[in-house]
């Protein structure tokens, strides 16, 4: 064997081995400086209760709705919530929903996830504040 060949092989061999299954959760990379949440204020110690989104689930005829609220101002474009979004439990997109800070005055979002089961991660994005989470299981 070569040994070009010999070196792709291994490179190739060592990249598949370290591929992370996509059967199995992945463990969120939260840091303090980059997703924040209520035991993880970081540099925005003292913002949690109006920067974390509360999770509300309404569990009706067979389907399940979540309720994300951020109790946030909605100043204009001068500082608001951006947007929610939604993520599963392998921490897949789900559903977002973008916020018009000169129509809605609350940070609210109600998005239907049908039979789903397991953890949701909730967050909520403000324009000043950085990326705020919270999760709960379903």
């Amino acid at each position: 064997m070569k040994r070009r060949n010999f070196i792709q092989l291994g490179v190739g061999a060592g990249l598949v081995a370290s591929w992370p299954s996509l059967a199995e959760p992945r463990q969120l990379p939260i840091t303090a400086d980059l997703i924040y949440s209520q035991n993880s204020q970081g540099r925005w110690a003292g913002k949690a209760s109006t920067h974390t989104p509360t999770i509300e689930i309404d569990k009706t005829d067979g389907s399940t709705k979540i309720h994300l609220i951020t109790a946030h101002e909605m100043n204009g474009y001068d500082h608001y919530i951006v947007k929610h979004v939604l993520l599963d439990k392998q921490y897949q997109f789900m559903a977002e929903h973008l916020f018009n800070p000169t129509q809605e005055n609350v940070a609210r979002s109600v998005f239907t996830v049908g039979n789903y089961t397991g953890l949701v991660y909730a967050l909520s994005l403000c324009n000043k504040h950085d990326l705020w989470l919270n999760t709960t299981e379903l």
